[in-house]
């Protein structure tokens, strides 16, 4: 059955947690450390969707896993003993509906280098750490073992731009779906970059991460620290709410295809609406009403 992600079908209704946006919203602190990257210190580059495209008009790329974001408003360096804490205007919540159990993203500009360049086979990866934290209130805090925030999966904006694209694609990635945690940056390296994609499979990439493990129910807050004295500074382009997967038909996402779906495709019957308009032709009609009912359950 075809699936669609949470966040699509329920951008457009009222009162949804992703009205707004699936990306952190607001940031609570920034404490910049020792020698944060020369400019890049706008805390607020965290915030919103991570970068596509980047370089401006004299270096335009399209990021890529091999192109990372590097203008001083598209991420945010954070120094040795740094810290950045930012807040979503919703709660992430421990959905097992969400592809691989994840919940949630952090964007580095993490990038691989390229052993057969142009043609984009991973050798390598070029990363800076983070240590990174969540917390449901901003009060009580637990750490993430083992993820970096500027680490692994380094970005992709576009499903059909090639490694070192100068133009955006035309298909963007999807910000709000993690790659597979069972695939790693060692398992990456010495792919082509047919595999690569195939791997990414429609993510963007970044550090997906389970609030199951943790023992959290949900979280609002995410904090990233560098430890005092490291080599290296962690950059952050922004952070995700994971979109759960629901069943093409379930509308309201409980689970189930039932009578208020279909009371919401009725109260859209004969308009353009998103969420209703499941074969995508523009309307709420006769096809997308037959295709509720074929997934009644």
């Amino acid at each position: 059955m075809h699936r669609l992600p949470l966040f699509v079908l329920l951008a457009a209704l009222p009162g949804s947690a992703f009205a707004q946006s699936p990306f952190a919203a607001t940031v609570v602190s920034y404490s910049p450390g020792s020698s944060p990257a020369g400019g890049f210190t706008i805390a607020a580059s965290a915030l919103g969707e991570p970068t596509r495209f980047t370089g401006g008009p004299f270096f335009p790329q399209a990021v890529t896993p091999f192109q990372p974001a590097f203008m001083t408003n598209e991420i945010v360096s954070l120094g040795a003993g740094g810290e950045l804490v930012v807040a979503f205007d919703h709660e992430v919540i421990d959905d097992p509906r969400n592809p691989f159990g994840v919940d949630l993203i952090v964007f580095g500009n993490a990038f691989f280098s390229d052993a057969a360049y142009p043609s984009g086979m991973p050798a390598g990866i070029f990363a800076e750490g983070g240590q990174i934290a969540v917390s449901a209130d901003g009060a009580t805090w637990t750490t993430v073992a083992g993820i970096d925030a500027d680490g692994f999966a380094p970005t992709r904006g576009w499903l059909d731009a090639p490694p070192y694209s100068a133009v955006p694609g035309l298909e963007p990635s999807d910000f709000t779906r993690p790659i597979d945690p069972s695939i790693t940056a060692a398992s990456m390296i010495g792919q082509d970059w047919a595999n690569l994609c195939a791997m990414y499979d429609g993510s963007g990439g970044g550090a997906g991460i389970d609030l199951a493990p943790l023992g959290l129910a949900s979280i609002r807050f995410v904090r990233v620290r560098v430890p005092v004295g490291a080599m290296q500074s962690a950059e952050i382009d922004g952070f995700s709410d994971v979109a759960a997967e629901v069943a093409s038909g379930d509308l309201d996402g409980n689970g189930s295809i039932d009578g208020a779906d279909l009371g919401i495709m009725l109260s859209a019957f004969g308009i353009a609406d998103p969420v209703a308009d499941l074969d995508g032709n523009g309307i709420v009609d006769g096809s997308d009403l037959g295709a509720l009912l074929a997934a009644w359950s």
